[in-house]
């Protein structure tokens, strides 16, 4: 199995800059809805979340802008489980044109699984524990990611 599609949309015009690129804060929007199906596919859906007062948090997350998005671009979000414990889930979004393989941004994320009446941190239930397994039993052959584990700074001097 490949990555996950987990999001597709339209670049519409209130996402648009001056210069006819989707605005930074946008891809941030389209790869939070990412997660949120991700949630979804894990057994954490909004009913979930009421039923058991769980949820997930996000801790850090690095995004990366590779090449423009433009607007009426159709657009989809693949999904890579990196890593994962009882409690967290290291994931990377890639974004890209519908169909196409070229990767226009990408978003790596640490997820917390959360108590909200803490809120701390949870394990997750046995069901999202398996689900998530079975998403990284059927990815374990995917390249690491390209972007991931970047740090921000400039380069020494010499």
């Amino acid at each position: 199995m490949p990555t996950l599609t987990t999001y597709q949309t339209t670049i519409i015009p209130d996402w648009v800059d001056y210069n006819g690129h989707l605005r930074d804060a946008f891809y941030l929007l389209i790869f939070s809805y990412a997660t949120d199906a991700l949630m979804d596919r894990l057994g954490l859906d909004s009913s979930s979340r009421e039923a058991t007062g769980n949820s997930l948090f996000t801790l850090e997350l690095h995004l990366n802008y590779l090449h423009e998005v433009k607007l009426d671009a159709q657009v989809e979000v693949h999904t890579q489980i990196i890593a994962h414990d009882s409690k967290r889930v290291h994931l990377y979004h890639s974004l890209h044109l519908v169909d196409d393989a070229q990767e226009l941004a990408g978003n790596e994320q640490m997820l917390l699984h959360v108590n909200l009446a803490g809120p701390r941190s949870a394990p997750f239930s046995e069901q999202s524990l398996s689900r998530l397994q079975a998403i990284v039993a059927e990815q374990v052959d995917l390249p690491t990611p390209k972007y991931i584990g970047r740090v921000i700074a400039l380069p020494q001097k010499k």
